[in-house]
């Protein structure tokens, strides 16, 4: 069987299938990657030790720190107690809980929400459009007509970028021109044509 198929098939199997866990399998909580294949991994009692990522699993599925796992104990392990059998996503969890097969330890309790420091901001109203002007003859002149943009209002061409990302990668710099350098340009300019004046 080729690789990509092998990787299909395990995909398949651990996104498809809802387990429960049976007999002397648990649900523990990984805590973080030892390397080689190893896990450190906490029960709902809060023991840690360490479990083993199958080989199936390897380069095919990755775990990360805070994943939820069924693991099968191993009986003669003395640091690694345990092998995983099934990767839980977000889904499989639900199904758990909704059995109530979840343990009790893992149960996130809701944090309490504490009042906002400040109240949210009003939401603005639009600028109201100032009374339509009057042509002479006593037709009244609407803005609609100067702006030739099919009625879109002052409001649009001021775009609120609120809602736009924010690339916190990059520093945050505002270029502005001063009036001495406008000044030094305009001199530049002025002895360039003198320049070419003399020569002329």
């Amino acid at each position: 069987m080729s690789q990509a198929t092998k990787r299909k098939h395990v995909v398949k199997e651990v996104l498809g299938e809802y387990v429960n866990p049976t007999g002397n399998q648990q649900i523990v909580k990984v805590v973080g990657s030892r390397g080689n294949n190893l896990h450190e991994a906490v029960t709902a009692q809060g023991s840690t030790f360490l479990v083993s990522m199958p080989p199936k699993f390897r380069k095919n599925i990755w775990i990360k720190r805070g994943d939820y796992v069924i693991v099968d104990p191993i009986a003669e392990g003395e640091k690694v107690k345990a092998e995983i059998s099934v990767i839980l996503y977000k889904d499989h969890i639900q199904h758990l809980q909704t059995l109530q097969l979840w343990p009790d330890g893992f149960v996130e309790q809701p944090a309490p929400q504490e009042p906002p420091a400040r109240p949210p901001p009003a939401p603005q109203e639009p600028p109201a459009r100032p009374p339509p002007a009057r042509r002479a003859g006593g037709e009244v002149k609407d803005e609609q007509d100067d702006e030739g943009n099919g009625g879109s209002s002052d409001s649009s061409e001021e775009e609120d970028d609120s809602d736009l990302f924010v690339n916190t990668n990059r520093p945050d710099c505002h270029y502005s021109e001063s009036e001495e350098s406008e000044e030094e340009d305009d001199s530049e300019k002025d002895t360039a044509e003198e320049r070419t004046e003399a020569r002329s």
